[in-house]
Order: C-alpha cells, then sequence, then structure tokens
C-alpha cells in the first residue's frame, strides 16, 4: 500500500511539474496589428521546439547601422517586438556549442555592425524594452551567448521573420531575416 502512495505521489507530481513548466503561448501574444504575434516550429526526432515572437515592419525606417538606426549598433534587442521572443525545447539542444536543456528561454540578440549574438535567457515572460528603450534582458540571469552567422536575404524583408527548419537527423537551424540583414546559427537536438 505504501508503495502505491509514494508511486502516485511521485507521477502526480511529475505531471504536474511538466504541466506547469511550459509557458502559455497566448499570454505572449499581444493584438498589435503594426507587430503581429508569430510563431516558428519544428519537430525533430519527435521533439517540438517553437519561437513566439512578434513581428514589426520596415515601415520606411532605418532598422540597423548606426547609432541613429531602430536597433542601433552596439546594442541587445529583444529579437521582435511587445514581449521578449520566447523559445520552448522539449529536449536538449547543442545551439552553436552552447548547451540549451528542456525549457523556455527569452531570446536576445547582440547586435554589434554586423556581427550578431544569440543571447539565451533563462527569464521569460517580460516585456521587451524598458520605457526608456534599454533592453530587460537581465544578464545575471543569460545562459549564455552564441554566434551568428551573417548574410543579406535576396532581397530586403518588409516583415522581420523568425524561422526554424530541419537540416536533416538530429539537426535544424534557427534563422532571422530583417531589411537587409540575415544571421543563423545551427542546433542539434540532443
Amino acid at each position: 500500500m505504501m508503495r502505491r502512495v509514494i508511486a502516485f505521489a511521485l507521477v502526480s507530481g511529475a505531471l504536474a511539474s511538466a504541466g506547469l513548466a511550459q509557458v502559455d503561448k497566448k499570454k505572449l501574444m499581444t493584438d498589435n496589428a503594426q507587430s503581429p504575434a508569430s510563431e516558428a516550429t519544428a519537430s525533430i526526432n519527435g521533439k517540438q521546439i517553437w519561437i513566439v515572437y512578434h513581428a514589426p515592419s520596415v515601415r520606411g525606417r532605418k532598422v540597423f547601422g548606426g547609432a541613429d538606426a531602430l536597433v542601433p549598433d552596439d546594442s541587445v534587442w529583444r529579437a521582435g517586438a511587445d514581449y521578449a521572443t520566447v523559445l520552448h525545447t522539449d529536449a536538449a539542444l547543442d545551439l552553436g556549442g552552447l548547451t540549451v536543456p528542456a525549457g523556455e528561454y527569452s531570446l536576445y540578440v547582440a547586435v554589434d555592425k554586423g556581427k550578431w549574438q544569440l543571447i539565451v535567457n533563462k527569464q521569460t515572460g517580460q516585456w521587451g524594452i524598458q520605457r526608456d528603450g534599454s533592453t530587460t534582458m537581465e544578464e545575471s540571469k543569460n545562459l549564455g551567448k552564441v554566434n551568428m552567422t551573417m548574410t543579406k536575404p535576396s532581397a530586403p524583408v518588409e516583415v522581420f521573420k523568425i524561422a526554424l527548419s530541419h537540416s536533416g537527423g538530429n539537426r535544424g537551424k534557427l534563422q532571422m531575416e530583417w531589411a537587409g540583414v540575415a544571421a543563423a546559427v545551427n542546433f542539434t537536438v540532443k
């Protein structure tokens, strides 16, 4: 009888933690016509990976490249608009050499004159910027940073886009495109 009680308690606790651990995507999706909520998803080896973000448009603005840009050089960007961009993974990932355990994370980008680093942060659910325009990223909660491979899209991209793609086997790619910039990092599902 005691074994059944212990087994039931362990199973119930595991199910409760699994149910509470995942971020509610709908709470992160605001109704913003200028930067609509969007989602990138991939299933690799039966494991779900998704990213929820808001997709701003260029709308004639200078997006990157200088102190007068929407996303100035030497700044930390929330990789979208509204809430900080959220990554969920059912399995541990090797993201460009960084081990990312299964769970939820915020993604930010360190923008440095054409050299970007993807920042994986353990805090989720926060707005992407402060009232003064500075980042909400708390460095003490960073899991780590990885260099992104920089290219240019074949044509300027009006609406910011994040894509997750399956590259075969247990490999995939995370890619961001906006204006005249494309940045990507490869990952492996462990």
